[in-house]
């Protein structure tokens, strides 16, 4: 076969830089995008953060504006506005607080309060601190315990048999290492090294033993939480109840009951339990309404994590009857060009500095237009889905309507991969809380008359018909299925369960209740 050349028309799709990171910064968080934002900051001296005082925009007008003002971008703040307001005046009073005579050793921060730029909203009261932020160190249950260890005088071999328990404690606060495995694995430690020479005699009358072990896991258990280091949830409500006063009312029979019938407890078996406990049913209800007073999770009670906000992307007002729409002006800093730099560049100079300057000039101009078109993006589903819900937003869960990506790509006239970018990890401030812009897009369920009813609408429904039943008598998934089927919606019965589960309600066995 002998070699030739051929010429074929063809086309090609070509994602070219600026589109490539429009696409990326569509789909970052309001996280990722103040980092972004840092970032660009930090390698682009064309950009800087505006100081600027802006008032709030019109989202309507904003919106419509949007294309025309891209062409001669110049300040762009974070949220889509064009920042041209004027800096506000100085304070003329500020001259007057200047002290005549400050003394040689003294910093500048003595005197006055540093200002920093600031990637969030600022604080109502420039005297306040953020505590939060301050111990910004994060601690765990083990570390919880180790505190408490360390302040608990003990040997050294009991705080070794400590640590070697408080290493087996679950997230839960269970101890999940047998006491057996504990004691084996420290004499191994402990006397591995031991001289061959020793008296086999002496070195056994050092071995630790399972009582010490048992010993050292008492006082374990009296530490804080109440009810840590349990082997099981007998053990940890027994330990709990223990330490509660002892006038408390009904706590020797919920001990008694905890002790030798927490199976029977578990399996619902209230007659069984009056019988055996020779409590009448009121009394019962009085020892379990105790008993669930306590937690069999111990472990949850700690808590040290470092606290995490949600920043809404979107804020929706109610004005006038009317639900409108804007983008959080606080959810990321605003940047603009700098004119300075801006103005050094020179158009007919190829020097390496001015290529320098007119390259990272161009390139603030394709990140900013890449913040516009992300927030005219985010302006336009966001307005879109709240045109959508506003019976949500009206009458709650049960208004809900269903909603699925299509729905919203035709009617802002782009492709479903580009709603569901805008719609990930983006959050929405409403009168009825923040939700991820993901909540209000659902499957749906056909109704007797032919509609549609939104499956996040049926799951409110369920958990206002198990909430309103009688707890003596709780509904199952079947009965739950006929009632919605009054109601003109057809599910099935697993259907239900799985709605359910995701609601983490239980079954109807485990929903019962002495009344």
């Amino acid at each position: 076969m002998k070699p030739s050349l051929q010429l074929k028309i063809s086309q090609q799709l070509t994602m070219t830089p600026q589109l490539q990171q429009a696409i990326r910064l569509l789909q970052l968080s309001t996280l990722d995008l103040q980092q972004e934002i840092q970032q660009a900051l930090d390698s682009n001296p064309m950009l800087e953060v505006s100081e600027e005082e802006i008032s709030e925009p019109d989202p309507t007008t904003e919106n419509a504006n949007s294309a025309e003002n891209t062409a001669n971008i110049e300040e762009i703040g974070a949220n889509g506005v064009d920042n041209d307001a004027e800096l506000a005046a100085p304070d003329s009073d500020w001259n007057e607080q200047i002290p005549v005579e400050l003394s040689t050793d003294s910093n500048w921060e003595d005197t006055y309060q540093s200002a920093t730029i600031s990637s969030g909203p600022a604080p109502s009261d420039s005297g306040s601190s953020d505590y939060e932020s301050a111990d910004s160190t994060s601690s765990t249950l083990l570390d919880h315990l180790e505190w408490q260890l360390n302040l608990t005088p003990m040997s050294d071999t009991d705080q070794l048999i400590a640590f070697s328990i408080l290493d087996g404690i679950d997230l839960d606060g269970y101890l999940r290492t047998e006491l057996e495995d504990i004691v084996d694995n420290l004499n191994q430690s402990l006397f591995s090294d031991q001289d061959t020479k020793q008296d086999t005699e002496s070195e056994d009358s050092e071995q630790l033993e399972l009582t010490e072990v048992e010993a050292v896991l008492k006082r374990i258990q009296q530490f804080d939480p109440p009810g840590v280091a349990c082997r099981d949830l007998r053990e940890c409500l027994l330990i709990q109840l223990n330490q509660l006063d002892p006038d408390t009312t009904w706590l020797t029979p919920a001990k008694n009951l905890v002790d030798k019938h927490l199976a029977l407890l578990g399996g619902h078996d209230y007659k069984q339990l009056m019988r055996r406990c020779k409590l009448k049913e009121p009394q019962l209800k009085s020892v379990i309404a105790l008993i669930q007073e306590l937690n069999p999770r111990p472990g949850n009670m700690v808590e040290f994590s470092d606290v995490e906000y949600v920043i809404p992307d979107v804020i929706v007002r109610k004005e006038q009857g009317i639900w409108r729409v804007s983008l959080n002006p606080d959810s990321a800093p605003k940047v603009r060009i700098n004119d300075t730099y801006a103005g050094m560049v020179k158009r007919a100079d190829n020097s390496a500095d001015n290529t320098y300057l007119k390259n990272h000039l161009q390139e603030a101009r394709w990140f900013l237009k890449s913040l516009l078109s992300r927030n005219d993006t985010l302006l336009k589903v966001s307005s879109k889905i709240v045109e959508h819900q506003q019976d949500f937003l009206d009458h709650g869960e049960e208004a809900m309507k269903p909603l699925v990506l299509h729905d919203i790509a035709e009617a802002v006239e782009m492709h479903e991969s580009t709603i569901s970018r805008v719609t990930t990890q983006k959050f929405m401030h409403t009168p009825r809380g923040i939700f991820e812009l993901k909540y209000f897009f659902s499957s749906h369920v056909s109704t007797a008359s032919g509609g549609e009813c939104s499956s996040t609408a049926i799951r409110a429904i369920i958990k206002k018909l198990i909430a309103a039943e009688n707890q003596a008598k709780p509904l199952s998934d079947s009965k739950i299925a006929n009632l919605l089927e009054e109601q003109g919606i057809k599910v099935a019965r697993r259907t239900i369960a799985k709605y359910r589960e995701a609601l983490n309600i239980p079954p109807s066995n485990e929903r019962k209740r002495l009344v």
